[in-house]
């Protein structure tokens, strides 16, 4: 069942008072239909959703070329105020159950399975508080992220600041990190195989765990799929957590629609983020954002994932300047890279070069623009970290020059406002 423009909130907070980001009424954000309460918590918000299966219900309805808009917390839901502190060693919030905190899923009247949807973002508006998190999480967390940091920004409609990065002002580059459709029983079948193959193998895997999990009569621990509820942490051929900073304001992504009317949901909001987030995290928010819908005459082939289109804008660096450094497959001999130790390679150590592995050459490019930073800013290699996280570019060279393909790191360096 569905409800039709009946599940709105006209008055909206982020994060509760303590973040002192408010949103108007209805009249403020003009018609359409309206999805989610940030008066409440994840869990007690009907259209809050945090994990992926094809009988969660939808919580709304929308008409094709109809404006959706979505209130959508930050991906753990956290409640922060900016003047109580800055920096601490880890997350308020304990475990990542309710990560990621989505809004929806929302039907599209007139969308069949078979269909590709195409969504068009029209706005997203920021809350005034965001963060982000250093931990074992992140890209080459086995050496860059030991020391964990969890810091604090306060957000306008132009740039990020933050305390416990004194001289850094991050440009608003607003974009949702989730937007998804929902599976149908055979993809999510497959998925629930190849990723459960994976993790017995020793692979890098989230499974289902039904902690904090919404909707809790599906997902939940008493629930009615248990086992059986996806994490929204990768993306997947449906969507999801595609984490890609050119999916923003003026760009459509294109994505499968499995069941009848889709099941549309957004979240992980993201007031900045560099190519990669290889902390883990990006500048993380909560906000409102604002799309339209409407099916795709002679679609794409969506196989190999979702596409999107849009300006040629949003690929540009935010900034005027920039430095970069290059990283190639190289490696100590005798050590064996994190992501290839489950594979249980005899070879692997006893080189000292590695075949084509773009992997291993971002991980080195990340550590030469770290070093950059802490060696020309002065900033810990932490606070480098973060500041990769949240505005270095990896971008790929050549992948064609073997066995040394090539990774480069960008760094904007405009951010950098004492440099001024």
């Amino acid at each position: 069942m569905v409800w039709r423009k009946t599940f709105t909130v006209f008055t909206m907070m982020f994060g509760l008072a303590a973040c002192g980001a408010t949103f108007g009424n209805k009249s403020d954000v003009g018609a359409g239909v309206m999805v989610g309460d940030l008066s409440v918590s994840c869990a007690e918000d009907p259209a809050c959703v945090n994990r992926i299966h094809p009988e969660i219900p939808m919580v709304a309805e929308a008409d094709l070329g109809e404006r959706i808009v979505f209130f959508s917390r930050d991906a753990f839901d956290l409640t922060l105020d900016p003047a109580q502190f800055s920096s601490a060693k880890r997350n308020p919030r304990k475990g990542v159950g309710v990560v990621h905190a989505l809004t929806g899923p929302v039907h599209i009247n007139g969308a069949k399975a078979g269909d590709v949807l195409a969504v068009s973002i029209d706005t997203l508006k920021p809350a005034k508080v965001g963060w982000t998190e250093v931990g074992p999480f992140g890209f080459a967390s086995d050496q860059f992220g030991t020391d964990g940091r969890f810091i604090v920004w306060r957000l306008n409609d132009d740039y990020a600041e933050s305390d416990a990065l004194p001289g850094i002002r991050i440009p608003n580059a607003s974009f949702p990190g989730v937007v998804t459709t929902l599976p149908d029983r055979g993809l999510h079948a497959d998925i629930l195989a190849r990723e459960t193959q994976l993790l017995e193998a020793g692979g890098s895997v989230l499974p289902p765990d039904p902690e904090e999990a919404k909707p809790a009569r599906i997902c939940g621990i008493d629930g009615l799929e248990p086992s059986e509820c996806l994490r929204t942490v990768p993306p997947r051929e449906h969507g999801g957590n595609l984490d890609i900073r050119y999916v923003t304001t003026g760009t459509t992504l294109y994505l499968p629609c499995l069941i009848d009317g889709c099941g549309l949901s957004v979240g992980d909001f993201h007031f900045a983020q560099g190519d990669g987030e290889v902390a883990g995290t990006a500048i993380e928010m909560g906000g409102q954002l604002t799309v339209t819908t409407r099916i795709v005459e002679n679609p794409p082939d969506l196989s190999h994932g979702p596409h999107y289109e849009g300006p040629a804008s949003v690929l540009r660096i935010p900034s005027e300047r920039f430095y970069a450094v290059t990283g190639f497959p190289l490696k100590e001999k005798g050590s064996v890279p994190a992501n290839l130790i489950y594979l249980e390679s005899t070879k692997i150590a006893g080189l000292s070069n590695l075949s084509g592995d773009v992997n291993l050459a971002a991980r080195n490019a990340l550590g030469a623009i770290i070093d950059y930073i802490m060696t020309e800013y002065g900033y810990d290699q932490t606070q480098a970290y973060v500041i990769a996280s949240v505005a270095v570019d990896l971008r790929i060279g050549q992948l064609v020059d073997v066995p040394n393909v090539g990774v480069t790191a960008i760094l904007p360096l405009d951010i950098f406002v004492e440099r001024e």
